[in-house]
């Protein structure tokens, strides 16, 4: 199978690799590259792509290995590990780097109810010592005065905002966000099906047919052509004798190439895709978990129809408050993607179709839009107008914030503007006004938030979303 490797990826981490085993005078490199985007789009294969093609020796580190039972193990793997990649480069005469895998799920912070241990803080503080140090890495209750070679970290995430910021700051850590382009994306999944007859045509109607996907998708929809395959092998030497037919045999089963044709990739990744939402509307958990269910036993007398019914209504599990960066999954009529229309003509086992539903909800929220009211005189919406006063009012700085959909589910805010506030009265609001004006009326697809920032420390003290397209 020929696997494609985007050039900007291999860019960006030959490039860092290099840059780290060379002695450039008075120039302070990074140690650590983090690899963060969103989930499924092959950061962690392209890197051990380009790792095999540079011919670069890889010690790994999990996420999950960054916790334990006994306080202080995780800090002392990390420097076992890096010594153990330095072994590597003075024994066998090769570049090596430490790759430490979700380093986010590992080490970040999620919010306030998720416990942590010591072993968060020694993780971070581990990671930032060795990139203030890199030639001299210490294990726990020993001292080698001999210096070791300077060994590159590769940490990969989706959402580095999660980890302690003193660990991501510029001098430590290089950051690179992996959004594959149109380009990358056609490459990446040709080299998927390169073997399989699928010309460039076919390849780019595919991807265009699932643009919302992420590319391991596309994996998941060429391995599920093999499932009738295997679906009659079974049938065919019976469901008792499948494990000493494949375990205990002499002779491994073989499989004909399977029908490639795009007409069957789309509809394998159609019931993919409709997996995918029954998993997001089926909404089972106020059923069976009465800790996210706020009106307690409400459900117990009624059936099981009228519940379903009932939490696609009202739930507040499927509109996210307003300060919540995550993406709602029926925001608006104008927002329904390819994958509600796909799902408008299937019924549910209580015989009302997601089709009803969606209109349902569609209409709840254009009532409540049409009862927004904006103020003549600005002609901003009351809501908005409200907030950006209540944060000059109390002396913050205005910051004016906006993304695209897409980027949207990953917090990839851009910055449009800062107001100050021009003191403690909570003046300059007309020019507050006209800025945010300004931005929603360039930008009417974007979301938008603004965002009170304390003057004297510079740190956020809210956020509030004003616009969702």
């Amino acid at each position: 199978m020929t696997y494609y490797v985007s050039p900007s990826f291999l860019n960006k981490l030959a490039v860092h690799i290099t840059k780290n085993y060379l002695d450039l005078p008075r120039v302070k490199v990074p140690l650590i590259l983090g690899i963060h985007g969103r989930k499924g789009e092959g950061k962690t294969f392209q890197c051990e792509l380009v790792f095999e093609r540079m011919g670069v020796e890889v010690v790994h580190i999990s996420g999950g290995e960054l916790e334990s039972p006994d306080a202080g193990d995780p800090a002392r793997l990390i420097r076992l590990r890096y010594r153990e990649a330095a072994e590597l480069v003075r024994v066998r005469g090769c570049m090596a780097v430490l790759m430490i895998n979700d380093l986010d799920a590992g080490a970040g912070r999620f919010d306030r109810m998720t416990q942590y241990t010591v072993n968060t803080q020694l993780v971070n503080n581990t990671l930032m010592n060795i990139a203030d140090n890199p030639t001299n890495v210490q294990l726990p209750g020993s001292y080698d005065e001999k210096e070791l070679p300077r060994i590159p970290i590769i940490a990969t995430g989706n959402d580095f905002a999660t980890l302690y910021a003193p660990l991501i700051r510029d001098g430590r850590m290089q950051k690179f966000y992996w959004e594959p382009s149109d380009e990358d994306r056609l490459g990446i999944v040709g080299g998927m099906f390169a073997e399989d007859g699928l010309s460039k045509a076919a390849i780019e109607k595919l991807v265009k047919h699932f643009d919302t996907q992420a590319i391991d998708f596309f994996g998941a929809v060429r391995s599920q052509i093999y499932d009738e395959q295997i679906t009659q092998f079974i049938h065919s030497v019976g469901i008792e004798n499948i494990a000493s037919r494949i375990v205990n045999s002499l002779k491994i089963p073989t499989f004909a190439k399977p029908d490639f044709q795009l007409e069957h990739l789309i509809e394998v990744g159609e019931s993919l895709v409709r997996e995918q939402n029954y998993v997001r509307t089926m909404g089972l958990v106020s059923e069976y978990n009465q800790a996210v269910t706020p009106s307690g036993d409400r459900h117990s007398a009624t059936p099981l129809s009228a519940r379903r019914s009932d939490y696609h209504r009202d739930s507040a599990l499927l509109t996210p408050p307003q300060t919540n960066p995550l993406t709602p999954y029926i925001a608006s009529k104008k927002g329904l993607g390819k994958r509600d229309a796909q799902l408008a003509n299937l019924e549910t086992s209580s015989g009302r179709s997601f089709k009803e539903m969606l209109q349902a909800k569609v209409s709840q929220e254009e009532k409540v839009s049409q009862e927004k009211s904006v103020n003549r005189e600005t002609h901003l919406p009351i809501s908005a107008e409200q907030s950006l006063h209540d944060i000059l009012s109390r002396g913050h700085r205005l910051g004016i914030e906006h993304v695209d959909k897409r980027r949207f589910r990953v917090n990839s805010w851009q910055s449009y503007a800062t107001v100050d506030s021009h003191g403690d009265d909570g003046g300059n609001t007309r020019e507050a006004a006209a800025v945010l004006q300004a931005c929603l009326t360039e930008f009417p697809d974007h979301y938008i938030r603004l965002i009170g920032i304390d003057r004297q420390t510079n740190r956020r003290i809210n956020e509030t979303i004003v616009q969702r397209p």
